[in-house]
């Protein structure tokens, strides 16, 4: 057997308290991984949010528009409802 001695002895236990301090804070439920997927996680959220906040406005924008607008009114009957004014012909291109 191969004699320790307090020195050596001293250092490997702070070694192992210091390897087993840094695998606590890494691989814990509250560590370092988890808040760096967190933060990524976060970071996403608030993209999908600041695309849904836009959507908003221009949606918003849309029907102020369709409000005050009686062309754009006009315009969104025709494409979307088909609509047509008496004695108008419709004529529907098809691409192939």
């Amino acid at each position: 057997m191969i004699p320790f001695n307090n020195k050596l002895l001293n250092r490997l236990i702070i070694i192992l308290i210091l390897l087993g301090s840094l695998a606590f804070l890494f691989f814990n439920e509250n560590g370092i991984l988890k808040y760096l997927k967190t933060k990524s996680e976060l970071k996403h959220l608030d993209q999908e949010l600041r695309k849904a906040v836009e959507k908003v406005k221009t949606l918003e924008r849309e029907i102020d528009s369709l409000k005050t607008s009686k062309e754009k009114i006009e315009k969104v009957a025709r494409e979307k409802f088909h609509m047509m004014k008496k004695n108008e012909k419709v004529f529907k291109i098809e691409e192939k």
